[in-house]
């Protein structure tokens, strides 16, 4: 009798962490999913330091047959700058090494299109602290699978000083599970001004990778497809900015002290 009982407190343990672990498995909720957001987006926007990366930008034009395209190579900078109210923010910076293969020196991106602001501010859009002026879905998801969650802008989006985007869009993030880090950012703008006769479709997709810097890991953008095409036009101009980041470093100098006489390398 007394076995009995052993096997059937085990069994009720047993029972008791197959339960806890379905309760573990269950997927987040739209609001966990939130504040985990913005605590990644908190993490990067105060700890993520001073940085460069190579730039390789194919920035492209296209009306019928023909084709107007240039290739950037450059330096792109992301670094904390000191507001007037003495907060900081994220500035980008560049320092193009060459256009079309051939030398070249400047700060600033010529076009035919061009595009800012990723790096720098490109998932605030889908955070807990914009509920107010975004429209969030999360999507049904199968085991292994990423979390989805569509977002879509409210009305009189454009008159709220809260609001990061000032434009009707919609879009959708792609969530890893097992880190809850986004992977892939996608949005549409239906009615974005192009040129100022042009309004048209602009729709952008962003890929973020892990990148490791002074000791941390930091997802961050290393793909960057830009797509603009006017809505009424019979021969359309289409405008693209595909740009890619790698070989991201700590900026800074480092230094050490050499005891005298100690030989020096470069």
């Amino acid at each position: 009798m007394e076995g009995r009982n052993q096997a059937t407190i085990l069994f009720g343990i047993l029972l008791a962490s197959h339960s806890a672990l379905a309760q573990q498995a269950s997927p987040p909720t739209l609001d966990e999913i939130l504040i985990q957001l913005e605590s990644n987006l908190l993490h990067y926007d105060t700890q993520i330091p001073n940085f460069f990366c190579s730039e390789h930008v194919v920035s492209l034009m296209l009306y019928g047959q023909k084709r107007q395209s240039t290739v950037t190579d450059s330096i792109f900078r992301l670094e904390h700058t000191l507001n007037p109210d003495q907060t900081t923010k994220l500035a980008e910076s560049r320092e193009i090494k060459t256009i079309n293969g051939s030398p070249a020196e400047g700060k600033h991106i010529n076009g035919p299109t061009i595009l800012a602001g990723v790096f720098s501010g490109g998932l605030d859009a889908v955070s807990l602290s914009q509920k107010a002026c975004m429209r969030y879905t999360l999507l049904p998801t199968k085991p292994g699978e990423p979390y989805v969650v569509q977002f879509a802008t409210l009305p009189n989006n454009r008159h709220r000083s809260g609001c990061v985007l000032k434009e009707d869009g919609a879009g959708r993030v792609f969530i890893d599970p097992a880190i809850m880090q986004v992977t892939r950012m996608e949005l549409t703008v239906p009615h974005h001004i192009i040129i100022p006769t042009e309004p048209g479709v602009w729709g952008i997709s962003v890929g973020y990778s892990p990148v490791l810097l002074g000791g941390q890991t930091f997802w961050m953008p290393t793909t960057i497809t830009s797509t603009a095409t006017p809505n009424d036009a019979y021969y359309p101009t289409v405008w693209s900015f595909d740009a890619h980041y790698t070989n991201c470093h700590k900026l800074g100098v480092t230094s050490r002290i050499l005891p005298f006489g100690t030989p020096v390398v470069p």
